[in-house]
């Protein structure tokens, strides 16, 4: 698999950049929009090279601040090309399976300062002046805890039951909680990081004390459960 070799995956995303035509025209018009990293610890002026807000080496609160605001910010600046969730459709290359180590990073921060353009063509535009490097090791935070394709597969069935049962307000909901975090926990990233940021781990922080957040986790399972299908 391309994770398991790092060379092969940047040398995919060089031929990708050389064959892919529309992606240039989507990057064409792209006008970056700001991300408010406020709430992460400060990171230097000097780009790193190592990702600073995994959960190794920033904690896990820091580590899930990152991965929301990269979210929104891989979203509104990157899906168009990448794909919604970091999934992509085949135009652009699938970040996903960037490994999530210092080899990835490095290949990561130094396309996402500098973009890429070939032959006269931009391919992908510069983000780092306008979005800095906070906003670049968020997003990179959230594309490595994006789950592997299938990663849900072995607990669909059980994952459907829990979720029927919280849209008819039958489920016990600290049951419930304790049973999809030890799933969540068992979820594979693609990049090989540590821990995923799924649909499953989602839905369990979002079951409170309210039995109306049952339903809300709920819905984060529907649209998990959808786009694994």
């Amino acid at each position: 698999m391309l994770k398991d070799h790092p060379r092969t995956f940047i040398a995919a995303l060089v031929l990708a950049g050389a064959v892919a035509p529309l992606q240039a025209l989507a990057h064409g018009d792209v006008s970056p929009q700001p991300i408010n990293t406020d709430v992460l610890p400060e990171v230097g002026e000097e780009w790193l090279t190592e990702n600073p807000y995994r959960a190794s080496a920033a904690g896990d609160e820091v580590w899930a601040q990152a991965v929301q605001i990269g979210d929104s910010g891989f979203n509104q600046n990157c899906a168009r090309c990448h794909g919604l969730g970091a999934v992509s459709g085949g135009l652009a290359p699938d970040l996903r399976y960037l490994e999530a180590e210092e080899a990835g990073d490095e290949w990561f921060v130094e396309r996402f300062q500098f973009g890429m353009t070939q032959n006269g063509i931009t391919k992908m535009p510069a983000f780092g002046e306008v979005l800095g490097q906070k906003a670049a090791w968020a997003i990179r935070t959230y594309i490595e805890t994006r789950p592997e394709d299938g990663a849900l597969d072995d607990y669909s069935v059980r994952l459907k039951q829990i979720r029927d049962e919280m849209m008819a307000g039958t489920a016990d909901g600290a049951a419930v909680k304790a049973e999809l975090l030890e799933i969540g926990a068992k979820v594979v990233t693609a990049s090989g990081a540590p821990v995923a940021d799924s649909a499953v781990s989602r839905a369990a922080h979002a079951l409170g004390d309210d039995p109306a957040t049952q339903k809300h986790a709920a819905e984060l399972l529907t649209i998990g459960l959808s786009a694994a299908e």
